[in-house]
């Protein structure tokens, strides 16, 4: 028998490939995450710097719009502050106000900004204006947020400070300072005024319109409308101000007029559309789905690869069976052979009728060598894709005839009987070494796997120009679930790997790969009487005309060969 490296050595020798190929898959799940994280952060970090355009546009919105508010309304306080009385205790008169109210008369275009002034006493609530009259609620809530805030909000260094509300529906704007005693602390009499509702929508409305919030060597002379979308809200969430257009909020930006300036809120939204103008390259797009798909298709071909180790695994662990095998299946008739041959050499027979027995078993065993051998080559060239047959108008009948007689010897070893059911002539192109193969392949399966004393059936049926060939015997048959895989190479039934019957596994895979060369085909079934029945065709035949008369069916049916002397 061959000597074959141990199976332990083949698993230690793959075990290594298997783990490289699962950390190659680890490798490169690590790098596709790092690739991803990469991304994400390239995509976080341009957003980032998207959302901080939008808040820059929002800080220099809110910038410029103070700066202008800033500068009407500190005409108006200039005003007051040079007509106020010299007490600081003591409310201004009317004189004052109305000279108050002449100067902006002066300065501020007779007086189309502003609707009334007032002094304020925030701790007797004593309350003297001037101008346009001012609806009583506005008053009203002008005397309670003027105390609150003060107290809450108005900063020693403060000019001035400017209150947003909505008293009873009417959207009201005020300016006021508190009155600064001889040591330059506020005291509790506020002077201000009551803006007209124009100015402060007016102020941001032009802003919006004639200042470039965003530089303009990215984005050009484009209109704000293009490039943001703008909302300003008081401190209560109202609405003052809103651009035209409205993106979605991916990018956005806010900022705060500060509390001296009545709390009021610029948020901006940046147009999707500009990332590609203020940032290199613009938003980068996801690799998830190219990452996950090349990581699937990693993934895909180390399973691949991995199965296919097994599958060299297994084959590997087949052929060395299969080399156990036939080294078993030759030893069996070299060793008959080489016995029976040193008999006759040294003249130790005692009789012709043991010369004969010698001699029948000499030639039944070369015979069997003879099938063997022939089965190794014809798998061999099927393995090599050399496998080339030459047909001819064979009569298939004859030809099982001369098969039946010639396999009779090997039939008798273990006490078989033959039956041959060839009484159609049938002629067919076949190529007849071809052809004795598959049979004598199906015979000697049948004999090997089927219980001593069986009867072996060969028919011989013509169907549809099929020439039909059919093999039964009386053995355990073949399970459904394996009868696909009786004709791969190497492979035997589970039941007959652990027992002692000897086999190559090769010798339905010849019959399949010879019939398919022919284009026929092969099945097996369940025999009629129990056992299995091998079924192969070969196409192209026909009747042989003039049919001659049909050969008799040789049966043999005889006892165990006897003991070797």
């Amino acid at each position: 028998m061959v000597s074959l490296r141990p199976p332990s050595d083949r698993r230690h020798r793959v075990t290594p490939v298997m783990v490289l190929l699962l950390l190659t898959l680890g490798l490169t799940g690590v790098l596709a995450y790092q690739a991803v994280d990469a991304a994400a952060s390239h995509r976080k970090t341009t957003e980032a710097t998207l959302d901080d355009y939008a808040m820059f546009a929002a800080w220099e919105f809110s910038r410029l719009a103070r700066r202008e508010f800033e500068y009407y309304l500190w005409d108006f306080v200039k005003a007051l502050q040079y007509f106020q009385p010299e007490d600081a205790t003591t409310l201004p008169t009317a004189v004052h106000l109305t000279k108050a109210w002449h100067k902006i008369h002066c300065t501020q275009c007779a007086g189309s900004l502003v609707r009334a002034y007032f002094a304020l006493d925030l701790d007797r609530g004593r309350l003297a204006q001037v101008g346009e009259p001012v609806e009583e609620p506005v008053w009203d809530w002008l005397a309670d947020t003027l105390r609150l805030h003060a107290d809450a909000f108005y900063a020693r260094k403060w000019s001035f400070a400017v209150i947003v509300g909505q008293p009873g529906g009417v959207r009201t704007t005020v300016g006021y300072y508190l009155r600064r005693d001889a040591w330059d602390k506020p005291t509790r009499i506020a002077y201000g005024f009551v803006v007209k509702d124009t100015l402060l929508p007016q102020t941001l409305a032009w802003h919006w319109q004639h200042t470039a919030l965003l530089p303009t060597t990215l984005t050009g002379v484009a209109p704000n409308d293009s490039l943001l979308g703008l909302e300003v809200v008081d401190a209560d969430r109202r609405v003052l101000f809103r651009g035209q257009r409205e993106f979605p909020g991916y990018f956005a930006g806010s900022d705060t007029f500060g509390l001296q300036f009545g709390g009021l809120v610029t948020s901006v939204t940046l147009n999707p559309d500009l990332a590609g103008q203020l940032v290199i390259g613009g938003l980068p797009r996801s690799r998830m789905p190219l990452l996950l798909g090349l990581l699937s298709l990693t993934a895909g071909l180390v399973i691949i690869a991995l199965r296919q180790l097994r599958r060299e695994s297994e084959l590997a662990r087949l052929r060395s069976d299969f080399v156990s095998g036939v080294s078993h299946e030759l030893r069996t008739p070299l060793a008959q052979i080489r016995m029976f041959t040193e008999t006759l050499v040294l003249e130790r027979i005692r009789s012709d009728e043991e010369r004969h027995r010698a001699l029948d078993i000499v030639n039944r065993e070369s015979q069997r060598l003879t099938h063997l051998v022939d089965n190794v080559l014809q798998f061999s060239r099927a393995e090599r894709g050399a496998m080339r047959i030459a047909t001819e108008a064979t009569r298939v009948d004859r030809l099982l005839g001369d098969l039946a007689d010639c396999f009779l010897p090997l039939a008798r070893a273990r006490s078989v009987r033959l039956r041959l059911q060839a009484d159609l002539p049938v002629t067919a192109p076949l190529d007849s070494g071809a052809a004795r193969q598959v049979v004598l392949n199906l015979l000697d399966n049948a004999v090997k796997y089927g219980p001593a004393g069986q009867t072996v059936t060969v028919t011989l049926g013509l169907d549809r120009g099929d020439a039909v060939i059919a093999v039964e015997d009386e053995g355990p048959g073949i399970p459904a679930e394996h009868r696909s895989r009786v004709w791969e190479p190497y492979w035997r039934l589970p039941r007959d790997s652990a027992s002692a019957v000897g086999g190559s596994g090769i010798g339905l895979a010849v019959v399949k790969e010879l019939v398919s060369a022919h284009g026929g085909s092969v099945a097996v079934a369940d025999a009629p009487g129990g056992g299995a029945r091998f079924e192969v065709r070969f196409p192209g035949a026909a009747p042989a005309s003039p049919a001659p008369a049909a050969a008799p069916a040789p049966v043999g049916a005889s006892a165990p060969a006897p003991a070797s002397p």
